[in-house]
C-alpha cells in the first residue's frame, strides 16, 4: 500500500540508507541541563522503532531535533542517509518529516479536511476548494486505513478521530517518517487497536514510525525494535521480539525491576463522600454533567473511567471546589459543600491532585518548599504569631522530599525546574502529607516514568488502607484495573457503568462502555446508595 504524497512531495525522496537517524547528537541547554548525550541512533525505511525511556531521558528532546524545534548542540540528523541541518519544523515537513503531538494540534471549529489540508490548501489564492480537500481527505484516509469523516467540525468528533485527522495531516504534506508522541495516551483499547491497524499498514507501504510511549505492554505489541534511553543517552536497542516489559524496564531504570506487589482487599468503613443527582452546565465550552449518584467510602478506591472530554475534568473539579454544581448536592463526611470555595474544600479534609499539574497543581516558580506548605503557611508548627519558622518549614520540605523520593538537590529550587514524574511526586507528598479524608486524584501518572508511577501508586494504596477515600480519574485503563476497588464510566456527562469487582473486568470490556456500545440500566449505576435516588427512570442515555 502506498501512500500518495503532497503535490510537492517530500525531499527525501527514494530511501537509500537510514530513513532517519542520529550522529553523536548531543543538546545542551544554556542552563548547562545535558539533556541529549552523544546519541547514535539509525531506523530503517519500513521500520516501527519504538523510543522508551524514563521521564528526563531525553527521548523528548530527541524527538524535537528530529522534528526541527530545537537544534542540536553537536552532531547530525540523519534523513534519507544524508546529515541535514532542520532549522525548524517547517525544514523538518519538506524534507518529509510528521510529527503527531501528544496535545493534538488541530482547530476545533474546522472541519476534518480542513485542518489535513490547513497550510497547504487546494484552490486559487485566497480561495479553497472544500470539495478538493474532502476528496483528497478521503482518498488518504482510504489508502491509509484511517477511518475519519471529513465533513465533520472536530469540535464533534472522537479523540480516536481527531488523532487521525493529524495523521492525515502528516501524510497530505508528504511525510514518509512519522513521530507518534504517546498516541495511546487518551484512547479506548478498542481504538489503540484501530490504531495499530493503520500505523502497520503505513509500515508496509514503506513508512517509517517512531513511537514514543512508556506503555511496555503498547510498545511490545506494535514495534519491530525498541530502543531505550536513559539519562540522556541511548542505552541500547534491541528486537522487540526478544524484550519483555520486565527486560524494557530494567534497561530503563538501569536495575531489575520486579513485578508489583498486589494489593490487599479494600475494607471499606463508611460513606465519605454522597453525590447525588448533580447536575453542571457550563459557562463555555466542556461537558455538561446530568444525574450524577456515586458514594466512595473510607479504606477504597472508586476509580473513573471515560474517553476524554465527557465530564472527568468538571466532575473532578466540582469534587475539589473549583467549580460550583448546577444542581444536586455534594457532602463529605455528611458536611454540605454547597457554597464552599477550595479552601473551605480542603478545610473539610478534601485534597487533589488535578489533571494540569503544570496550570492548576504547583507554582512553577516557586520553590519546593514553599509549594508544600500552600495551605499550612498560616498554622503551627509551621507558622507563628503570623510569621513563618523558616528552618520548620525547610524541615518539612526536607522530610518528604526523602518520604516521597523528589530528587532535588534543595528544598529551595523552584518546582518549575523539576522533571514532570518529580514535579507530580511534589503534588502528591502535598496532598497525602496533610492526611485528607477524601482524595481527588486525576491523570495521577499521566507522563510520569515507571519508578514514579509505582510509587504514586503504593502511596495511594497506602492512603487507601490508612482509611481515605479515593476518588481516581484516569485514561489508563491498565491503572484503573490495578488500583481501583470499584470502577465507574462516564459518557457524555452521565455514569453508564458501575462494576463493584474488578478482579475479571478487561480493558477492552471496559472500552465498550466508553465509547457507548454497552451500558448499565440507571437501576443498576443507582444500587446500593444509601440514600434513595431521585427517580429519573429508564437506562442512563
Amino acid at each position: 500500500m502506498a501512500v500518495s504524497q503532497a503535490a510537492s512531495g517530500p525531499a527525501i525522496g527514494p530511501a537509500i540508507g537510514p530513513a532517519i537517524g542520529a550522529v553523536a547528537v548531543a543538546k545542551t541547554y544554556a542552563n548547562g541541563v545535558r539533556a541529549v548525550r552523544g546519541v547514535d541512533l539509525m531506523v530503517q525505511p519500513g521500520e516501527i522503532r519504538a523510543i522508551v525511556g524514563e521521564n528526563g531521558a531525553g527521548k523528548s528532546t530527541l524527538m524535537k531535533l528530529f522534528y526541527g524545534l530545537e537544534q542540536p548542540t553537536s552532531g547530525e540528523i540523519v534523513l534519507g542517509g544524508r546529515p541535514r541541518r532542520l532549522s525548524g519544523p517547517s525544514a523538518a515537513i519538506a524534507l518529509g518529516v510528521g510529527m503527531v503531538h501528544q496535545n493534538l494540534m488541530l482547530v476545533p471549529s474546522f472541519t476534518v479536511a480542513e485542518n489535513v489540508v490547513l497550510g497547504v490548501e487546494p484552490g486559487r489564492a485566497a480561495r479553497v476548494d472544500l470539495r478538493a480537500a474532502a476528496e483528497k481527505t478521503a482518498m488518504l484516509a482510504e489508502q491509509a486505513g484511517l477511518a475519519v469523516e471529513p465533513g465533520a467540525r472536530i469540535a464533534d468528533v472522537s479523540v480516536g478521530m481527531r488523532q487521525r485527522t493529524e495523521i492525515l495531516k502528516a501524510l497530505h504534506r508528504g511525510a514518509r517518517v512519522l513521530i507518534l508522541d504517546e498516541p495511546t495516551a487518551v484512547l479506548t483499547p478498542q481504538e489503540a487497536e484501530d490504531l495499530f491497524t493503520s500505523v502497520r499498514r503505513l509500515r508496509d507501504g514503506g513508512m517509517t514510525v517512531l513511537f514514543v510511549s512508556h506503555k511496555l505492554r503498547e510498545v511490545r505489541e506494535i514495534s519491530d525494535r525498541v530502543s531505550v534511553m536513559r539519562a540522556g543517552s541511548l542505552v541500547g536497542t534491541v528486537d522487540t521480539a526478544e524484550a519483555t516489559e520486565r527486560s524494557l524496564a530494567a534497561m530503563m531504570v538501569g536495575r531489575d525491576v520486579g513485578p508489583q506487589s498486589a494489593k490487599r482487599t479494600a475494607t471499606p468503613a463508611g460513606v465519605v463522600l454522597r453525590v447525588r443527582d448533580l447536575g453542571h452546565r457550563p459557562a463555555s465550552g466542556g461537558q455538561a454533567l446530568d444525574g450524577i449518584d456515586f458514594d466512595v467510602s473510607a479504606g477504597e478506591i472508586v476509580g473513573l473511567a471515560g474517553v476524554e472530554g465527557n465530564g472527568q475534568i468538571e466532575l473532578a473539579e466540582i469534587l475539589a471546589g473549583l467549580r460550583r454544581p448546577a444542581s444536586g448536592a455534594v457532602h463529605v463526611d455528611g458536611k454540605d459543600m454547597a457554597g464552599l470555595d477550595v479552601a473551605g474544600h480542603r478545610r473539610t479534609g478534601v485534597g487533589y491532585v488535578p489533571e494540569d499539574r503544570l496550570s492548576n497543581g504547583a507554582a512553577l516558580d516557586q520553590s519546593i518548599a514553599d509549594n508544600l506548605i500552600v495551605d499550612l503557611h498560616a498554622r503551627p508548627p509551621l507558622a507563628r504569631r503570623g510569621r513563618l519558622r523558616l528552618r520548620r518549614v525547610r524541615a518539612h520540605a526536607q522530610r518528604l522530599i526523602q518520604d516521597y523520593a523528589i530528587r532535588a538537590p534543595d528544598p529551595s529550587v523552584p518546582v518549575g525546574a523539576l522533571s514532570g514524574g518529580n514535579m507530580q511526586k511534589v503534588i502528591v507528598a502535598r496532598e497525602l502529607s496533610a492526611a485528607p479524608r477524601l482524595l481527588v486524584a486525576s491523570q495521577l501518572t499521566r507522563g510520569v516514568d515507571i519508578g514514579a508511577m509505582r510509587f504514586m501508586h503504593e502511596r495511594i494504596i497506602q492512603a487507601r488502607d490508612g482509611g481515605a477515600a479515593v476518588f481516581l480519574v484516569s485514561a489508563d485503563l491498565a491503572e484503573l484495573l490495578a488500583l481501583a476497588d470499584r470502577l465507574l464510566v462516564i459518557k457524555d456527562g452521565r455514569l453508564v457503568a458501575r462494576f463493584d469487582d474488578v478482579s475479571g473486568l478487561t480493558e477492552k470490556q471496559v472500552g465498550l462502555y466508553m465509547l457507548g456500545v454497552e451500558r448499565h440500566d440507571r437501576a443498576h449505576v443507582a444500587a446500593g446508595l444509601q440514600e434513595p435516588v431521585s427517580a429519573r427512570g429508564g437506562e442512563a442515555t
